[in-house]
């Protein structure tokens, strides 16, 4: 469609296209890389992709949140952090929580730390030959991460990598809504807390831009002959599927993170053990993204002063709590980064 042609001219073909655009969503091809299941325990899954030319010593684990698929790793063919990092030579693994129902209400977030990651970890150093491995947690993943590296300060990891991870958030959006909410009374009404409950929270958080930005831009580009029509559709396809969120997890995580601050403080616990930060000595990676609404920077901060680490590197840039990441420009603002300090910190060690 011509984007100089008259108003009238353009507008019944935009409007077909712009439908167009919208219902066929769901097609959109999204985690496309070639992977192979390395392990599986109830729903979650370790993959490991595949590549012809890994020549990093140290395997790379990635881990997302509780919250939306991990897809947004490898969003779509030449938007895709997985498929760079196999290009800069990584050896890639995917941590997959899977979809969790009703069954799962009980899964507390130790399943999480103290049996699904470092039995995952364990089986990508039988699968890999390594010896130590670089976890790279993204939001909620981050924080896991984080969390079992406090907790096992002997663990085979070297590097941790945490991306837009939150460590304190008494101070968001989500932290001033629940000190209205019954927390403990909705975690006992229900096994699960609905993915699509979740997803419409996090729009609130920005109305504008999610109920109506990002359609009026979709348009804009229509009318101009630009639609961007994959990029939309991968991620449109990816923000709508957000699995429910396990009751006795979400309660765990709101009380850690929003209502009183307990990781931060050094009061949170799994399985009688205290989650003390300071014992984290990994080669630390933090991301931050200055607009992130979710997980403002100032949420990530209180980690650099507890952590025992002496190399940290900080990297803050300009962009959104998912964009920064998995947005058009990331690959030219973050990746590089990203895989340079790999790089550096996964060679052989030597004595």
């Amino acid at each position: 469609m011509r984007g100089d042609a008259p108003w009238p001219v353009r507008l019944l073909p935009a409007a077909l296209e712009f439908s167009n655009i919208l219902l066929t969503t769901d097609d959109a091809a999204i985690g496309t890389t070639e992977k192979d299941v390395v392990w599986t325990h109830r729903n979650t899954t370790l993959y490991r992709y595949r590549s012809a030319g890994r020549d990093r010593r140290i395997p790379i684990v990635l881990v997302f949140a509780l919250i939306n698929r991990p897809d947004i790793f490898d969003l779509r063919p030449g938007n895709s952090l997985v498929e760079f990092l196999l290009d800069e030579g990584f050896d890639v693994y995917l941590l997959d929580w899977g979809v969790p129902d009703e069954a799962d209400g009980d899964t507390g977030l130790d399943y999480y730390v103290c049996d699904a990651l470092p039995w995952a970890i364990r089986e990508v150093l039988r699968s890999s030959g390594a010896d130590e491995v670089t976890l790279t947690g993204w939001c909620i993943g981050g924080t896991l991460c984080a969390t079992y590296c406090a907790l096992n300060p002997e663990a085979p990891v070297r590097n941790l990598v945490l991306l837009t991870t939150p460590i304190d958030g008494r101070e968001s959006l989500y932290a001033t809504w629940l000190e209205d909410i019954d927390v403990e009374g909705i975690a006992s009404a229900a096994p699960v807390i609905p993915g699509r409950l979740i997803d419409e929270a996090n729009k609130l958080m920005k109305p504008v831009a999610n109920h109506w930005t990002i359609y009026r831009r979709l348009w804009q580009g229509v009318l101009d002959g630009a639609p961007r029509r994959e990029a939309y559709q991968s991620m449109a396809k990816w923000v709508g599927d957000t699995p429910s969120f396990p009751a006795r997890a979400w309660h765990e995580w709101t009380t850690w993170m929003y209502t009183e601050g307990q990781l931060v403080r050094g009061r949170a616990t799994l399985r009688g053990q205290r989650v003390d930060l300071r014992s984290i000595e990994q080669s630390l990676l933090v991301v931050t993204a200055q607009q992130d609404h979710i997980t403002p920077p100032g949420n990530t901060a209180p980690l650099f002063e507890l952590v025992a680490s002496t190399d940290v590197t900080h990297l803050d840039r300009p962009g959104g709590h998912i964009g920064l990441i998995a947005g058009s420009s990331a690959r030219r603002q973050i990746w590089p980064a990203m895989a340079g300090w790999l790089d550096e910190r996964s060679q052989p060690q030597t004595h």
